[in-house]
């Protein structure tokens, strides 16, 4: 049977797959060639049984063949025969023929139309043709936003860890917090990177361990992210509400939650997800019980620093009514109702619009909150660090002591000419005071 024009195709899509399947060393069970060699051998061996077995009968007048990438069985004239889309396109489409008096139609409708494939360019299973502009947007700017803030958060940690006067408690959770939201953005590049690097496991069902990790690792690290934003809450409401606050012992504590609670709930995801869906590269949302194990602590982090901030705002607002206090008690008051107003806002006002909406919103919903998540650790960092009066204070303060120090080695050098000069000046001036008296004594 001769192969029309869409087969032929079809057929070079797959002779390219499988090219490309051998410089990349694809799986043999994702090689597009291997997988139709399988199918042709199978359909010989089935049409072989069956003409063995109808050997004595009438003899159909659509015989069966294998046309390069369907199996077509024996038909009578008048019957449709369908067959699903050949395996390594990954759809479940179908094609018809019709057995005809002159013998077997053309498939209708074509392949590319009934499987839904694109044969210009190659897209992800998951994805619409027509998305995948929108998300090539999404991702340059959560990425353009993820590294404004790593670059930021950067700057702003090793400033709190280089200058001695600024170590305390306070910058040592505000440090966490920023290792966090580092952590947070460099897994996201790292997971970006493994699971689009390469569109051959889109392909097929052969995915690699690697991108598994990746995917996992960048789930720990939004999860410690949330437990620290939580940790700064509990640190700010400690400080406005507890008269007697340990914030060393606290420390500890903030460090064992902020970094080992996550750890449990991404344990448990992932024995979830080997055991009930250990599919692609767990990035999917199929099983929404799984995926509610990570949903519910992120709820609960949210709720709770949303109670802290209002705690917070409730006690603040008493204490600056107060008539009886002090003046610097005041300044002090209102210095921290500013910061936790702007910081506390921050990572708790704006995710409580985007915490309880289903996953599935629509495109400007999705666009505004990854714009959010993405450069939320630069607005942090310009918080915590940069607009901080210590810090300025300090790093205009060793700016002037370095600036002071390059001036002073040429100061220096200019007084210590100028007092050789004038010894040298009163040296002769001596010499010559002296001369005549000295040749004087010696005549005498």
């Amino acid at each position: 049977m001769r192969i029309n024009r869409h087969l032929r195709r079809i057929v070079l899509i797959a002779a390219l797959l499988d090219f490309s399947s051998n410089v990349k060393a694809i799986p043999p069970e994702c090689d597009p060639d291997y997988i139709l060699l399988q199918d042709e051998e199978s359909c010989f061996k089935d049409l072989l049984k069956i003409n063995i077995s109808q050997a004595d009968s009438q003899q159909p007048e659509c015989r069966g063949f294998w046309d390069h990438l369907n199996c077509w069985p024996h038909a009578d004239v008048g019957e449709t025969v369908s067959q699903p889309c050949p395996r390594f396109l990954h759809n479940t489409g179908r094609v018809y023929r019709n057995c005809t008096e002159h013998g077997w139609t053309e498939p209708f409708p074509p392949h590319e139309i009934a499987c839904e494939y694109a044969f210009e360019t190659l897209t992800f299973p998951f994805e619409a043709p027509t998305s995948h502009g929108y998300f090539l947007y999404v991702q340059v700017m959560y990425s353009v936003g993820y590294a404004i803030s790593t670059a930021s958060l950067t700057i702003a940690t090793a400033t709190l860890c280089l200058f001695r006067r600024l170590h305390c408690t306070r910058n040592y959770v505000h440090i966490q917090l920023f290792l966090s939201f580092i952590l947070r953005a460099t897994f996201i590049f790292i997971r970006d990177a493994v699971l689009f690097s390469s569109d051959d496991h889109f392909h097929c069902d052969s995915y690699p361990v690697s991108c598994k990790i990746a995917t996992t690792f960048s789930n720990y690290c939004i999860m410690a992210n949330y437990s620290w934003l939580l940790a700064e809450g509990h640190y700010l409401y400690s400080l406005v509400s507890v008269s007697l606050f340990s914030q060393k012992r606290h420390l500890r504590w903030y460090i064992v939650l902020g970094w080992g609670s996550p750890m449990v709930i991404i344990v448990a995801w992932s024995l979830a997800k080997y055991t009930q869906e250990n599919e692609g590269c767990w990035e999917r949302r199929g099983h929404e019980g799984i995926w509610w194990i990570l949903r519910v602590p992120v709820l609960l982090f949210i709720v709770v620093n949303l109670l802290f901030f209002l705690s917070i705002i409730r006690i603040l607002v008493a204490k600056l009514r107060t008539q009886e206090m002090h003046r610097n008690e005041l300044n002090q008051y209102r210095r921290l109702a500013k910061s936790t107003l702007l910081l506390v806002s921050l990572f708790g006002l704006h995710y409580v619009l985007f915490a309880f909406l289903p996953h599935k919103v629509s495109e400007i919903w999705n666009f505004i909150e990854l714009a959010f998540a993405s450069t939320q650790g630069f607005v942090v960092a310009v918080l915590y660090c940069f607009l901080n009066g210590e810090v300025q204070y300090e790093v205009q303060r060793r700016w002037r002591r370095w600036r002071l120090k390059q001036h002073l080695p040429g100061e220096a050098r200019r007084q210590h000419g100028s007092m050789s000069q004038s010894v040298g000046a009163h040296t002769q001036v001596s010499f010559l005071t002296r001369g005549p008296s000295t040749r004087h004594s010696s005549l005498v």
